[in-house]
């Protein structure tokens, strides 16, 4: 059992929470995820793990409730535990000193984005932050965002704070002031993550994603999480789950995201029908 060390609302159905976790913390490295399982009853979800900490034993995981899992996950509160966590799971990001690199968030992909920017500072790089959001209001982690990076450009689809737009917009805010970007790191909503791949494939600036398809044992034996990727079949969840953004079938990856959308619609009633809501 892994108990639940504080839990905080950050924006309306968006959720921090933070899981006493240790040896996952220890081994914990920048864009890997952990599969959890609520409780004997309950599916096995991947999350990408936002912040680690060995020194306390304790993993933070940002989620948006969406289906019956995060449901259920977000009814718990501190002090109760979750039956299974398992990880590190996938491959660590690849840190080295590319020169300057800009780390691209949208919505809650914000989160997964801010170990990376931190080992990618710690690496030697300049490091800018691009974060999305549609509202000043539902904007997350920029405080704990601005603390790691040399800058942090923030666009909202309402303009209500920051560039007015999407986040395509702040990488074309870079290029026009003159920014030679060496690499790009782009984690949020497929469609968000195949927007930039398209913006820099022109650019030609070596683009990676994080790839979160329908996972079930997170270790390449079910299947589930197959993406194509250089017209090759790929498993995210031990091949990945970051690859090559321009070598990405994201028409393929949206196709499949659609899979299950009538189970999991049936699975979220369920749950809310018993009393789990939130």
């Amino acid at each position: 059992m892994f108990k639940i060390l504080s839990k905080k609302e950050a924006s309306p159905g968006v959720y921090f929470m933070e899981v006493e976790a240790p040896r996952i913390a220890k081994k914990a490295k920048a864009g890997q995820f952990i599969v959890l399982r609520v409780d004997d009853n309950g599916e096995r979800i991947p999350l990408t793990i936002a912040d680690y900490n060995s020194e306390s034993g304790s993993v933070l995981l940002v989620f948006q409730v969406i289906g019956a899992t995060t449901t259920e996950l977000a009814a718990l509160n501190v002090g109760d535990s979750i039956l299974d966590f398992v990880g590190p799971l996938g491959q660590p990001s690849e840190i080295k000193n590319f020169g300057t690199v800009a780390v691209i968030g949208g919505g809650i992909g914000v989160a997964p984005t801010y170990p990376i920017a931190k080992a990618m500072k710690e690496a030697g790089n300049k490091v800018i932050a691009i974060m999305g959001a549609k509202t000043k209001d539902i904007l997350i982690m920029e405080d704990k965002m601005r603390s790691v990076v040399d800058e942090v450009v923030i666009t909202t689809d309402d303009g209500s704070y920051g560039i007015k737009g999407f986040v395509t917009n702040g990488i074309q805010s870079l290029v026009d002031r003159g920014e030679k970007l060496d690499q790009v790191t782009a984690i949020g909503p497929v469609i968000m993550m195949k927007s930039v791949v398209d913006a820099t494939r022109d650019l030609k600036i070596k683009t990676v994603v994080s790839l979160n398809p329908v996972m079930v044992d997170g270790t390449g034996m079910c299947g589930g999480c197959r993406v194509m990727v250089d017209g090759k079949m790929k498993f995210a969840c031990v091949d990945g789950p970051e690859f090559d953004g321009h070598k990405v079938d994201f028409k393929d990856l949206m196709n499949r995201q659609k899979m299950y959308r009538d189970e999991e619609t049936v699975a979220k009633d369920h749950i809310c029908h018993i009393g789990l809501g939130v």
